[in-house]
């Protein structure tokens, strides 16, 4: 069974009379908003998490993904215009390039897009494989966010690689407000954040998550996984307002934004 919880008028329109979520529909329902803060960027995460608060099971997100999971995973992907990920994620999960995808070619190319987003990795070591398709062979270059006292060598290294270093940081270390900023000046505006939890965990605490989509996955798996977001928390806690809710089979694809 699937249904949709409808919030706003977007997500009303974006379900057919069958109740079925096609490509087109999932990418109207989670379209960018076009009111954004003063940089013009708009910031959302795409994670899931167990029942019990897992955002991993044995190190990875697959095993409490589903297929419509990774069906909202791969639209949220074609509307952006770049996915900012950690270093660890990249090394646990084998990230690669982002991918051309012809059912979202005509939307992208409307929007003024590339053929596909870019993947800006977040690291203050540079501790990366640059041999790895995702710095050698990707569509569209692969961006490294790092902080102006990171390793030169590691600079050189993705450099050489084919990738294009940002600073985004006074020190080793990103500062997520420069971060947003600087991929802004570039005309990446529409960005996505598939984590890992402690990236989020930074995004959360510096104040520039404008929005959340969190699928809720129904099993339980104990052990100490981490959570979504993993880090030094607020001294307050921000509240989000719920867009949309989407149900089957269980799963709860919901999405929260900034109030």
């Amino acid at each position: 069974m699937r249904r949709l919880f409808p919030v706003t008028d977007e997500t009303v329109s974006a379900a057919s009379a069958e109740g079925e979520w096609g490509l087109d529909a999932l990418a109207d329902a989670y379209a960018y908003p076009k009111e954004r803060g003063p940089s013009g960027a708009w910031l959302r995460a795409n994670m899931v998490s167990s029942l019990d608060g897992a955002a991993q099971h044995e190190g990875r997100s697959q095993p409490i993904s589903s297929d419509t999971d990774m069906r909202i995973f791969g639209t949220l992907r074609a509307l952006a215009d770049v996915v900012v990920v950690g270093a660890e994620t990249v090394r646990l999960e084998g990230y690669r390039p982002a991918r051309a995808r012809e059912a979202f070619a005509a939307r992208r190319a409307a929007a003024g897009q590339g053929p596909a987003p870019a993947i800006a990795v977040v690291s203050a070591s540079l501790n990366l494989d640059f041999s790895l398709p995702l710095f050698t062979s990707p569509l569209v270059p692969t961006l490294v966010l790092t902080g102006a006292a990171a390793p030169l060598d590691g600079i050189r290294a993705a450099r050489e690689a084919g990738a294009e270093v940002l600073v985004a940081g006074d020190g080793a270390a990103v500062d997520p407000p420069r971060a947003v900023e600087a991929l802004a000046e570039r005309g990446l505006t529409r960005l996505l954040t598939e984590g890992g939890p402690r990236l989020l965990a930074q995004f959360i605490t510096a104040g520039v998550l404008d929005e959340l989509c969190l699928t809720v996955s129904p099993v339980l798996t104990a052990g100490r996984a981490q959570r979504i977001a993993d880090g030094p928390g607020v001294a307050v806690p921000e509240r989000f307002a719920l867009a949309s809710v989407l149900e089957e089979a269980g799963f709860l694809f919901t999405q929260y934004r900034r109030i």
